[in-house]
C-alpha cells in the first residue's frame, strides 16, 4: 500500500493526536505536540497517509545547544509515530527520511534524538555525534545527525529542550 508523505495541515491535529495515543498509550506524546505547535517550536511536522487516513507524524522542533561561542541552533526529533497496525511497513522510515530532507532544505544542519539505538543509527545518527553535548540524557540513546556534514565539529554545550518537553508527561 502506497504511502504518502505531507505536511501537516490544521485539519490533521486530531488524526495525530490519535496516531500518538495509539502508539504510545498515553497522552503525553499530544500534549507535547500541541504545545510544541502554539508555542512556536515546531519547524517541520509531516504526516503519513494510507488511503486517505493518518497512520504516521514526526515533527522536528527547535533545539538549540548552549556552547561557550553563542547558541547553535539544532533540531529535536520528538515524536516519531506510527499507529501499531502500520508499525514495522516503512512508514516510519519514510517519515524520517522525508522529515530529514525537509529540514536540510530549510538550512538545518544538525538534528537530535532520543531514541532506539538500533533504529536510529540507520538514517545516520551516532551518540558518538553527541558526545560533547550536555543532555538530561546521556547515552547510546542520545544521538545526533549531521545533515551538513561536520556541523557538530566544533560544537560543545548544552541542548535546551524548550519549556514543552519539561511540561509533559
Amino acid at each position: 500500500m502506497a504511502t504518502h508523505i505531507r505536511d501537516e495541515s490544521v485539519e490533521d491535529h486530531e488524526a495525530i493526536r490519535l496516531v500518538n495515543r495509539r502508539a504510545f498509550g498515553q497522552e503525553g506524546e499530544s500534549r507535547l505536540v500541541d504545545a510544541l505547535r502554539e508555542q512556536g517550536y515546531l519547524r517541520v511536522s509531516l504526516v503519513a497517509e494510507q488511503d486517505g487516513q493518518i497512520v504516521g507524524h514526526i515533527l522536528f522542533s527547535d533545539l538549540p545547544i548552549i556552547s561557550e561561542s553563542g547558541t547553535v541552533p539544532a533540531l529535536s526529533l520528538a515524536p516519531l509515530t506510527v499507529l501499531p497496525e502500520y508499525q514495522r511497513q516503512g512508514v516510519g522510515s519514510a517519515l524520517v527520511r522525508e522529515g530529514l530532507q525537509r529540514c536540510r532544505t530549510l538550512g538545518h544542519k544538525i538534528v537530535i534524538v532520543l531514541g532506539h539505538p538500533d533504529y536510529y543509527p540507520r538514517f545516520g545518527f551516532s551518540p558518538q555525534l553527541a558526545r560533547r553535548l550536555v543532555s538530561p540524557f546521556s547515552g547510546e540513546a542520545f544521538m545526533a545527525l549531521e545533515l551538513v556534514p561536520s556541523a557538530l565539529d566544533d560544537v560543545a554545550g548544552a541542548v535546551t529542550y524548550p519549556p514543552p518537553f519539561g511540561a509533559v508527561g
